[in-house]
């Protein structure tokens, strides 16, 4: 089947990753010389500096990152994957993260003090994450411990979410959760009190819970940071199970069910496959739904002839596209949706990166104070220990 690239829109440059946004991003400018994006030799350039550095840098790759930079990364995989990676090559000296800042953070925590994480772009962040604020999340649990219900309230923070976060969970005897373990975390963290308060992905806890836990709708509350109290009553809060943040994902909070009843008109039999990040609506009208890891593996186990709109991220969706011609696989929305922070790390600025190690300067190193680290390990590691 051949792929069908979506259409442009009016924000296309913006989610290729040009343009910039100072209020959330964690950077904005490189503080090095870029070499041009039509530098011809620039792919020669980075084998040529990965092979100079040989064992002494491990390069991760995020699954939605572009194809000129996957082709150098040593190994690709999903957020936590990558920092579990990394913290399995102590021997590198250099981490180099392909991928966004929330990530390489995770990254950080994980390795030992020898190695430096490196991000190629300070301008890779994360919406999601920059939409928890720890100062916004303390004055939240200032209320819940105001009304009483401190010590009934498990926090449990998604993967995509700041060192800040994580050792805000940390602190409080919370976990660290991705979307392969969303239910059995949020499963522990009801064992060991009434209520959890979920950072910062509203869409992933409410589907954890009201799909595969059984809750209501009315069981979860919305807690908005930008509104008094939370937009929320006394009696709201004293009644939810999940009181969850006002964050979500600006990839795959784009799809819609318009695009769901759309793609089943035009594509007879088509399977819709998508992320838990995407909204509620969007996951209880798909057939399948899962984790990043999961999408892949379902697209590869999938029979010849099937036909599959997935809902992720558009450079992961071409490159299962590309990977399986004798499938039909289509991107869920019609309109082009990238991840415009993890679009910034592009083939220059991987180049940059790589040849300022070789010249023995490290740039855009990514490190986490002792004591956030400290906590938000701790949160990390409940996670890991759970069944």
């Amino acid at each position: 089947m051949t792929w069908a690239e979506p259409s442009s829109t009016a924000t296309a440059l913006l989610l290729l990753g040009r343009g910039t946004d100072p209020d959330t991003e964690k950077g904005v400018e490189c503080p090095g010389d870029l070499p041009a994006p039509s530098d011809p030799d620039l792919v020669e350039r980075a084998r040529a500096a990965k092979a100079a550095l040989g064992d002494r840098v491990f390069v991760l790759g995020h699954h939605y990152q572009r194809d000129e930079v996957i082709q150098f990364a040593d190994v690709t995989g999903d957020s936590f994957k990558l920092a579990r990676e990394a913290a399995a090559r102590p021997g590198a000296e250099y981490i180099v993260f392909c991928g966004v800042h929330f990530m390489a953070e995770s990254a950080d925590i994980l390795t030992n003090e020898r190695q430096r994480v490196v991000l190629p772009d300070l301008a890779a962040g994360c919406s999601m994450a920059d939409m928890a604020v720890l100062a916004q999340v303390e004055k939240a649990w200032e209320r819940f411990a105001e009304l009483g219900i401190a010590g009934d309230v498990v926090p449990v923070t998604y993967m995509n979410s700041s060192a800040d976060i994580k050792g805000f969970v940390g602190r409080r005897d919370g976990v660290v959760c991705t979307s392969s373990n969303a239910e059995t975390a949020l499963r522990w963290s009801f064992e060991q009190g009434s209520k959890v308060f979920f950072l910062p992905d509203q869409h992933l806890g409410r589907n954890t819970a009201v799909l595969k836990m059984g809750f209501e709708l009315s069981d979860c509350v919305l807690y908005d940071p930008h509104k008094p109290g939370g937009g929320l009553t006394d009696e709201q809060l004293r009644g939810a199970k999940m009181i969850l943040w006002r964050g979500h994902c600006s990839v795959h909070g784009r799809f819609s069910l318009d695009a769901v009843e759309d793609v089943r008109a035009r594509v007879p039999g088509v399977n819709v496959l998508v992320h838990p990040e995407c909204t509620h609506a969007v996951v209880t009208a798909a057939d399948y739904v899962g984790s990043t890891e999961y999408i892949i593996r379902v697209i590869d186990e999938a029979p010849a002839g099937s036909a599959w709109a997935v809902g992720t991220e558009l450079n992961l969706v071409r490159r299962l596209a590309l990977a399986h011609p004798d499938k039909q696989i289509m991107f869920l929305e019609r309109n082009v949706c990238y991840c415009s922070t993890m679009n910034r790390i592009d083939l220059p600025h991987l180049v940059w990166a790589l040849e300022e190690l070789v010249a023995g300067r490290v740039p855009n190193q990514i490190t986490v104070d002792s004591e956030t680290a400290h906590y938000a390990r701790v949160a990390l590691d409940r996670m890991l220990a759970l069944p």
